[in-house]
């Protein structure tokens, strides 16, 4: 088995943990999950996270990588590009330098990097459409970079639960808790915890058949709350993550 002494996260709201909430106001997400099964194991991690909503992977790479390198982690999660297939325009070129250079830094600081691919989004949000080609494109790199720094890749777009509405949030752009937990156990058993098994991969029973006016209800419930703000906050160039720090700046020890 084995042991990881301090594992540090670096990315957007997927890896703060955006919105799997900690019943204290925060959020808990996977990240914290991970560090939670690690120090299961061990006794004992120092875990420092951070994320923060908002950051594209070139963010990222200039605000949290230099910090992330300095606290010599021992595992590293490197997470980005859901901000990036958002954006007017779309940089293949330039996220796979950034995912590279992150991935490769971490690797070279003595850390074991992981990552995981963006499912499918269709079934959760039609409007993904428009951004499925982006996001296929952006999988594909985090394979072609991993495969050449030796990050280990958790393929979650391989397996269908990761595309279920049922492990989503009300948002659409992140998991659920129930989404967060299922990421934490893969994270886990690609680091190298086997014995969490594989239930995190496996469908969830009996899908729900919803009316078409189900869905029509939805979907308008689902722009008035959710994609209109993002619309009008985008067009007045204003980030979720404006003013928002990371919630575990420094190294804290998760016990057991």
């Amino acid at each position: 088995m084995p042991h990881y002494e301090r594992y540090v996260a670096i990315g957007d709201s997927t890896s703060e943990g955006l919105d799997d909430p900690d019943g204290r106001g925060g959020y808990r997400g996977w990240a914290n999950r991970l560090a939670e099964h690690i120090a299961a194991r061990q006794g004992s991690v120092l875990y420092a996270n951070l994320a923060i909503r908002g950051r594209t992977t070139r963010q990222i790479r200039e605000e949290q990588l230099d910090k992330a390198v300095a606290m010599r982690p021992s595992l590293t999660t490197v997470v980005s590009g859901t901000n990036d297939l958002l954006r007017g325009r779309f940089d293949p070129a330039g996220l796979t330098q950034d995912i590279e250079a992150m991935q490769q830094a971490m690797i070279d600081a003595g850390a074991t990097v992981l990552t995981f691919t963006l499912p499918d989004m269709r079934a959760v949000m039609p409007l993904s459409r428009l951004f499925d080609e982006r996001r296929r494109r952006l999988n594909q790199i985090v394979r072609d970079v991993s495969a050449r720094t030796g990050a280990i890749v958790a393929d979650m777009d391989v397996y269908p639960v990761a595309s279920d509405p049922r492990v989503w949030s009300g948002d659409r752009l992140h998991a659920n808790s129930a989404g967060h937990a299922r990421i934490a156990e893969a994270l886990a058993y690609h680091a190298g915890y086997t014995d969490v098994g594989m239930a995190w991969a496996e469908p969830l029973p009996n899908p729900p058949r919803p009316t078409p006016l189900d869905l029509v209800k939805a979907e308008m419930a689902w722009m008035r709350i959710h994609f209109v703000p993002w619309l009008w906050r985008h067009a007045r160039g204003i980030s979720s993550g404006d003013g928002i720090t990371a919630k575990f700046p420094e190294l804290v020890r998760v016990e057991k």
